[in-house]
């Protein structure tokens, strides 16, 4: 990157961009500030109204400590036409989604950085902890690589795992060889307005919310009953040997249990959950582990152990699998050892990568607890290069 690169930072008023801001600055690079706001709307939303205006106020204070130029952009229609849109989607067919991937991929490193170019930017840089680097190939062409943060209590690789080369090339990631101790270290010396703000938490721009309130703007509640199924419903259960077999889930029934209580609405519910349930009178606490979004049941079993619980495989379908190196893409017929997570700070699993034409099979040397449709499952390799991933099928 050449030193007189304009640099666009997404500054969203919290301690991690603004460390990466003074940091580009400190380096000798032309840096500019850009905020972005995303959402309006406060139904189910567990903060004040005005939470969007104090990141903003903050991120002002902190573009003038370091003496950059500061942009505001609204890209609340477009972020709720790729993001909002699609969670109130996935959510209706049973399915759980993570918008922060979604945040990253069509939002901060596409709709943003459209936005940071029509302002001249040559790169768009934000605060995640992960690290890029590249090499050339035999062919010549430059290869992007994105690694696990050096950070691993706060690698935050998982959130972008469904970026192109082309995002990659135009993308830095200044805080990703530090720690989040080191960060606020950082931010103190440097007297930062951010240095002690907290994190922020809950949906990527819209924050912490009551999701059933928040669904129920497009999806309406509708009781049902929920089902427990007993562990004695296992016995005498051929167990799966194929790796298709071993991927699919069970399709409960409601006669396979007992109803134990009433629920708002199955579609508002995720594989693994325990809270919001209402279920008492069990020795252990009872979590969720299947929905049936078109009889509005959802299946429940008592203790973390319920093999309804546990699966070794699962499934990405052809359309939704996403290699980050195109270049290591498997072929059908295919397979290789890689290490994976289903969901973000899950430590990495040992599995195997099996692509077939109906798509690709992940099977887990070990049982993964709360396999989740909607979610991505992200793979690695074993020097920490994330390499590609998919939304959970099945």
């Amino acid at each position: 990157m050449k030193q007189n690169s304009r640099i666009c930072i997404g500054l969203s008023g919290g301690v991690d961009s603004s460390v990466a801001a003074w940091l580009l600055k400190q380096q000798g690079y032309d840096v500019f500030a850009l905020f972005m706001q995303n959402w309006h709307d406060t139904t189910g939303t567990l903060h004040g109204a005005c939470e969007w205006e104090e990141d903003r106020a903050v991120a002002e204070m902190v573009a003038r400590k370091i003496g950059i130029p500061f942009h505001f952009v609204d890209l609340s229609d477009v972020y709720r036409q790729r993001v909002v849109d699609y969670m109130f989607s996935e959510y209706e067919k049973g399915r759980t989604p993570n918008p922060d991937v979604l945040c990253n991929r069509e939002i901060k490193f596409d709709a943003f950085w459209e936005a940071a170019k029509a302002l001249g930017a040559d790169f768009v840089a934000t605060g995640h902890y992960c690290r890029k680097d590249s090499f050339t190939d035999a062919d010549g062409h430059t290869i992007y690589r994105i690694l696990a943060g050096s950070d691993p209590n706060k690698d935050q690789s998982y959130f972008l795992c469904q970026l192109s080369q082309e995002q990659l090339a135009t993308a830095l990631f200044p805080i990703g060889d530090i720690t989040k101790p080191e960060v606020r270290r950082i931010a103190r010396e440097a007297g930062l307005p951010s240095a002690e703000k907290k994190d922020s938490q809950g949906i990527c721009f819209v924050g912490k919310v009551d999701l059933p309130v928040f669904l129920q703007q497009k999806l309406k509640s509708r009781e049902g009953d929920i089902i427990e199924i007993p562990r004695s419903f296992y016995d005498g259960r051929p167990e799966p040997q194929t790796l298709e077999e071993m991927a699919e889930p069970i399709h409960y029934r409601r006669e396979d249990g007992k109803v134990i209580g009433r629920h708002i609405g199955a579609q508002y519910y995720t594989i693994g959950q325990r809270k919001g349930l209402g279920i008492g009178g069990h020795a252990e606490s009872c979590f969720l582990i299947a929905n049936d979004i078109p009889n509005n049941l959802i299946f429940v079993g008592e203790g973390d152990s319920h093999p309804g619980l546990w699966r070794r495989a699962l499934r990405i379908r052809p359309e939704e699998t996403h290699w980050i190196r195109p270049d290591l893409q498997l072929q059908p017929g295919q397979e290789q050892r890689y290490q994976v997570r289903i969901r973000y700070r899950q430590p990495l699993q040992e599995a195997v990568l099996h692509c077939r034409a109906d798509g690709l099979y992940i099977l887990f040397d070990t049982p993964q607890r709360g396999i989740t449709p909607g979610q991505f499952a992200v793979w690695y390799a074993t020097d920490g290069e994330m390499l590609g991933s998919g939304v959970i099928d099945h």
